[in-house]
């Protein structure tokens, strides 16, 4: 009985010893063909950030003799500071806007979205359903009655004019946001606090704030982003001297001729802000992104 079992359990192992060295020389090419397809796929998706970075390096003249994606004979600087003659003051009114508006819409958003979650009261549910269809909203819809409300308020041409209007429109879109990560702060420690003696604002700023850091930042990130890149509102409101560098890019196209080096290099510099910002914060949007994600077992 004993040899039959050592002759079945040497007969398991060679037929392990037979898997493991299975030649899979067949699943090694299909390693290569994905990896050549992602590689192409890149090279593809990375060509124009390319070219955008050659080109803006490259004097007029040869951009005009060269393609865009070849490297310029003479690296130069020219376009650079062409472009920041005209981005300088414009950058720093976009930098004022969005933060400013970043963290108001984000701070107005906060106190809706706890209200909404941790207190409930009479039409708390049609309050929430209006907000979320002014995030659909079309902000076209809307601008002529806007140009007089600034006007009225004599903020037209005005930094905090647009500071204004993008904490206004931002924070329905915040609240819908944060009202979720809200909603996911344990009862038993609101009611835990309410015991101890603390009162609606003590709660916010003790309790939800700090077991809601990351969904703050996420949520900030967002919003610095959308309001970095508009475009829409700093042209109807905002004049010369109020002129978000979205504006200022734009006008560097010119008239008669197009100077594609400083084109380029103003465009490199516009987006440089929301590079570094996704870098030092990517942590916390992962973080954000994946605290509502649910794991299957």
């Amino acid at each position: 009985m004993q040899s039959n079992m050592s002759i079945e359990r040497s007969k398991a192992g060679q037929e392990a010893q037979t898997v493991r060295v299975k030649p899979k020389w067949h699943m090694t090419a299909l390693h290569v063909v994905y990896y050549l397809i992602m590689i192409g796929f890149l090279i593809f998706y990375m060509l124009p950030f390319w070219g955008t970075v050659m080109t803006s390096f490259k004097t007029n003249s040869e951009v005009m003799t060269s393609t865009p994606i070849t490297p310029p004979s003479v690296w130069t600087l020219e376009g650079y500071a062409s472009a920041m003659e005209e981005l300088g003051q414009p950058l720093l009114t976009s930098l004022m806007v969005t933060l400013f508006g970043a963290a108001g819409s984000v701070f107005l958003g906060s106190i809706c979205a706890y209200a909404l979650s941790k207190w409930k009261f009479k039409l708390n549910n049609v309050f929430f359903v209006a907000l979320v269809a002014a995030t659909y909203l079309p902000f076209q819809a809307i601008l002529i009655p806007l140009l007089q409300t600034i006007n009225s308020l004599d903020l037209y041409d005005n930094i905090w004019g647009l500071v204004l209007v993008h904490t206004v429109f931002g924070m329905p879109m915040c609240t819908v946001m944060m009202r979720s990560y809200y909603a996911d702060v344990p009862d038993a420690l609101i009611r835990q606090a309410m015991i101890d003696g603390n009162g609606m604002w003590q709660i916010y700023r003790k309790i939800v704030l700090p077991n809601t850091m990351i969904a703050t930042i996420t949520v900030f990130v967002f919003q610095c982003t959308s309001i970095w890149n508009e475009m829409l509102f700093a042209l109807v409101l905002g004049g010369y001297d109020s002129k978000p560098a979205t504006i200022a890019l734009n006008e560097l196209a010119g008239t008669m001729a197009a100077e594609f080096n400083v084109q380029m290099a103003g465009s490199l510099i516009l987006a440089l802000p929301v590079l570094v910002l996704y870098i030092f914060m990517g942590k916390y949007l992962i973080s954000g992104q994946m605290s509502g994600a649910v794991t299957a077992s």
